[in-house]
């Protein structure tokens, strides 16, 4: 048996805007990350096509993509961005590689009027939860959440409620954490 393959802490992980050549890499590396959803390999394309600006890909020196975002700024609320999706490889998990990419997003350009970053996650998500408001904190951010996507109204009982997670950053938090 191979034996696993793990990040070292002296590996260099870079962060870019996503190109549609990474779309089927970003389409692997979500079906290697549960709980997350898998989308079409169709989405992923359109997702590094159209919205590279406010998604991330970490990209490990090796040419290896260990980490992935999409988010989108809200169509009728641009100051809102909303993350769809954090993937980190099982080989980069532990390094703090989701909360670099949220960072750098954040840094972007193309997020310079974002105040509000809302993400849905469920109940169980422990990851998430713990990797949100760690965000949150070191922005000195305000972290609420609600009820949203309910499973019984919204998924025909077959997946969890999905909650609206809210981080509001006080005006001096936009300069990098």
């Amino acid at each position: 048996m191979k034996p696993v393959e793990t990040l070292k802490r002296k590996d260099t992980i870079a962060f870019r805007e996503p190109t549609r050549e990474d779309g089927s890499d970003v389409w692997e590396l979500i079906k290697a990350c549960e709980p997350l959803d898998v989308n079409s390999r169709y989405c992923n394309l359109i997702q590094c096509d159209h919205f590279a600006e406010t998604c991330v890909a970490a990209i490990r020196a090796d040419g290896k993509l260990v980490g992935w975002i999409s988010a989108y700024l809200l169509p009728d609320d641009p100051q809102t961005l909303f993350v769809w999706q954090v993937a980190v490889s099982p080989l980069a998990q532990g390094q703090g590689v989701g909360k670099r990419m949220l960072n750098h997003l954040l840094d972007r350009e193309a997020c310079k009027d974002v105040t509000r970053m809302q993400t849905t996650i469920t109940p169980d998500n422990e990851a998430s939860w713990a990797l949100f408001s760690s965000l949150a904190r070191s922005r000195g951010a305000r972290l609420t959440d609600r009820p949203h996507y309910r499973r019984d109204d919204h998924f025909d009982g077959r997946h969890e409620t999905e909650h609206m997670v809210t981080i509001r950053f006080p005006d001096e938090s936009r300069v990098a954490a």
